[in-house]
């Protein structure tokens, strides 16, 4: 947030000119147009890697992004400044058929992304676009026809591919409700704090206490922005937001009047860049807002940034509706925003170093073995670096738990150590977890698997019991929770946890599948042997 925000106010005081802002505006259409030509090509060839990254997502256009639907928010948030300067901008001949093409590549590069949202989205800033063209009378016919134009392509395109029309039914397949099934829990999440939520960044873990049963896949995010920006910021978030965007809006509609030409004017001097820029970037807002109904796009780093950027290049385009924002900064506010801007400068730095440091030991534990003595030095050396980051915690209580279990037989180089002290290592890792996120129910599993792996299973119950209430419908935490009635012997418990972890999820669970065939194996053996028993005692008259 702190990032956005200096960037706004560095964009509105440095680049309130008109030439940064065709400069600003031309490099991301031409940028958007190599980035759709990357898209192209990963959805002719059906390629799912991004460089080197595989991003899991057959046939369908993501370019730099790992997902598609991120990709067409950052398109569909350009195209309509393409368009816009294309049709009503006043540009030679030449750059203006050079926007023409690209934003024709980066329509079809929406396209490929296959991201319905996108379509959407794209399709609602488009009649915007056109609808605004349209009011003006210079621009009424080039809008019309560019519009039919794009109506016409799409239609004759997209019956062409199966493909395409696959994922456009999929819009009203019954099955189809994941990401609908995110947007109730969301709400009841903000329900536990309506002024101020649950706290930014914490919806993937508070998710799991109120999931569904039919969603098992840790979301991240609520795939609506308005949503989990209501859960995580409450009322006042939303509100600071939403007066934000209202503000920008009557911006808007103040430097309307005063940046579009008249209709009298003929030839070039009908066209104006600061009104196309207007249009454009407001349409590209639009499309950005639609699409955030459905999805995470302010989320993504690059998209935030995009928008940030439109907004105050917009916001200083107030300066042509009145002079009072033409403010001359006095000896003391010079002094006071260099003293502000250096210390946010240093901040933003250091906290860049620090992550950049940490992500050096993350990605060497990602290198080494899973769970060994060498990842579990490099994940501690992350928490050095930074020890506020409980999933490096509690990677490090797994890196022991799981070493006291095995020892010398998976790590040679742990060969006569005390599996004890592993454990009590894991444990205290587990704890420091506990304390950084006590939301995060994985970690309670793993301090009660110690204390049972250690024989002190009367204290292990109130763990595992605090998992399932963070986790009451998670297959992972469900099966977990069944191994420890294994341990504590009352198998016919156990047998109904498992059970019940299996139709939580019946694919991937390989823990309730193995131990579910153990435990009515020796449940089977349980019973034949008091058959037995009962059969060759002598009957008592």
């Amino acid at each position: 947030m702190l990032t956005y925000a200096f960037l706004f106010i560095a964009i509105i005081n440095n680049l309130h000119r008109k030439e940064p802002v065709q400069i600003i505006s031309f490099a991301l259409v031409f940028l958007a147009m190599a980035i759709s030509f990357y898209g192209f090509y990963q959805f002719l060839t059906n390629s799912q890697k991004v460089w080197n990254v595989i991003n899991g997502y057959a046939h369908r256009g993501s370019g730099t992004y790992i997902c598609p639907n991120h990709l067409a928010g950052f398109l569909e948030m350009i195209l309509p400044v393409g368009l816009a300067f294309t049709l009503a901008g006043r540009v030679p001949p030449v750059i203006r058929i050079l926007l023409g093409y690209a934003s024709l590549v980066i329509l079809a590069g929406i396209g490929v992304t296959i991201s319905r949202g996108g379509w959407i989205s794209t399709g609602i800033s488009l009649l915007f676009l056109f609808g605004v063209l349209a009011t003006q009378r210079p621009h009424r016919i080039p809008a019309v026809i560019a519009l039919v134009l794009i109506v016409g392509g799409c239609l004759y395109l997209a019956p062409k591919s199966h493909f395409l029309q696959n994922r456009a039914q999929a819009l009203y397949a019954g099955g189809n409700v994941d990401r609908f099934d995110l947007w109730d829990p969301a709400l009841k999440l903000w329900r536990e704090n309506p002024w101020g939520g649950i706290g930014p960044g914490h919806f993937d873990y508070r998710f799991r206490g109120v999931r569904s049963e039919t969603v098992q896949l840790q979301p991240d995010r609520a795939h609506n922005d308005y949503l989990n920006t209501l859960a995580d910021w409450g009322i006042v978030g939303v509100v600071l937001i939403g007066v934000t965007v209202a503000l920008l809006a009557v911006g808007v509609v103040r430097t309307w009047n005063h940046v579009r030409r008249g209709a009298s004017d003929l030839g070039e001097s009908k066209r104006s860049n600061k009104f196309a820029f207007l249009v454009g970037a407001s349409a590209g807002l639009v499309a950005i807002f639609a699409h955030s109904a459905v999805d995470f796009n302010m989320h993504i780093p690059a998209n935030a940034i995009l928008a940030t950027t439109w907004i105050a290049l917009l916001s200083g385009h107030l300066r042509f509706a009145t002079e009072r924002w033409w403010v001359s900064a006095g000896q003391v506010m010079k002094i006071t925003a260099t003293m502000v801007l250096t210390a946010g400068t240093f901040y933003l730095g250091q906290q860049t170093w620090r992550r950049g440091s940490e992500l050096v030991y993350l990605e060497r534990a990602a290198k080494a073995p899973t769970n060994s003595p060498q990842q579990a030095q490099s994940l501690t050396q992350a928490f050095r670096v930074e020890p506020m980051n409980f999933e490096t915690a509690y990677r490090i209580g797994e890196a022991f738990r799981r070493q006291s279990q095995t020892g010398g037989q998976d790590y040679p180089e742990l060969q006569g150590e005390n599996y004890v002290a592993l454990a009590q290592k894991a444990m205290d890792w587990f704890q420091r977890a506990i304390k950084l996120n006590p939301w995060h129910g994985y970690s309670y599993l793993g301090y009660g698997w110690c204390l049972d792996w250690l024989d002190r299973k009367t204290e292990s119950s109130p763990y595992f019991a605090r998992a399932e209430e963070l986790d009451p419908n998670g297959y992972f935490t469900i099966a977990n929770v069944g191994v420890h009635y294994v341990e504590i012997g009352d198998l016919a418990a156990a047998r109904v946890w498992f059970e019940r972890s299996l139709r939580l999820e019946g694919q991937n669970n390989h823990i309730a599948q193995n131990y579910l065939v153990l435990v009515n194996a020796r449940l089977i053996q349980s019973a034949t042997n008091d058959i037995s028993a009962r059969l060759n005692s002598p009957r008592s008259p």
